[in-house]
């Protein structure tokens, strides 16, 4: 009769060994790794953003390079132009306004109160311009009917808008006002509602015809100085024997 082999059955594998316990101070190196690893993801998001290529917002007392600043627009008319071609078309620089939508309750307040007091703005050589995003059809509709002395601008990229600082995010824009003079010295660079935006530039205009008026004074103060310190006719013919008299 043949022998049945009976199949022997696998070892059973080892047991792992138990994992080992962390030390204490294994766990502290542990736990300062994972910290500094934290605060290097979190410092490298801030370094991303100040890496951006824009530029800072323009703020008073600054001077900008005009060139190139804020792209093309056109005027309400078709017209292309730039800030550069703006201000040196003035006589002494350009206030221009912001206003989020032409022909709307907000934005016809401050182009009508700009309207208003256009003379005394624009006396000292300073020529105004209303900005928003409109199309030039909407902005000569807008011109028109509420009779502005002034040109509007066009910005449907907001290139402009963005460079002076009132462009707001995702899109839209930002009611203010901003001022440069011929050097490109900013004046003014504020965001307001609709009568503020016009005291910004009165003010402005208040402090320059104060200062001219102080030139004025002081210049007429030098020539008069200069008048008494020049000889009287007598003095200057006593001045003369005197010479004589000593040679």
């Amino acid at each position: 009769m043949p022998v049945e082999l009976r199949k022997r059955k696998a070892p059973a594998p080892a047991p792992e060994p138990p994992a080992k316990k962390q030390s204490k101070a294994s766990k502290v190196a542990t736990k300062v790794k994972e910290a500094v690893k934290g605060k290097s993801a979190k410092s490298a998001k801030p370094a991303a953003a100040n890496g951006s290529s824009k530029p800072a917002k323009p703020v008073v007392g600054d001077t900008i390079a005009l060139d190139g600043f804020g792209g093309e627009v056109e005027t309400n008319d078709s017209k292309k132009t730039t800030l550069k071609a703006l201000v040196d078309e003035s006589k002494s620089g350009v206030v221009i306004f912001t206003y989020p939508k032409a022909s709307t309750p907000g934005c016809t307040t401050q182009a009508c109160l700009f309207r208003d007091s256009y003379e005394p703005l624009t006396k000292g050589g300073l020529a105004i311009y209303g900005l928003s995003s409109d199309s030039p059809k909407a902005n000569t509709t807008f011109k028109t009917k509420q009779n502005l002395p002034y040109p509007l601008l066009c910005d449907p990229s907001a290139t402009l808008i963005d460079a002076i600082g009132l462009k707001k995010a995702p899109k839209g824009i930002t009611r203010g006002v901003f001022a440069v003079d011929k050097a490109g010295k900013v004046l003014i660079a504020e965001p307001g509602g609709p009568a503020a935006t016009v005291e910004a530039v009165k003010k402005l205009v208040a402090e320059s015809d104060g200062a001219a008026k102080e030139e004025t004074i002081e210049e007429k103060s030098a020539e008069k100085s200069e008048e008494e310190a020049k000889p009287t006719n007598g003095e200057a013919a006593e001045e003369k024997k005197a010479d004589g008299a000593a040679e």
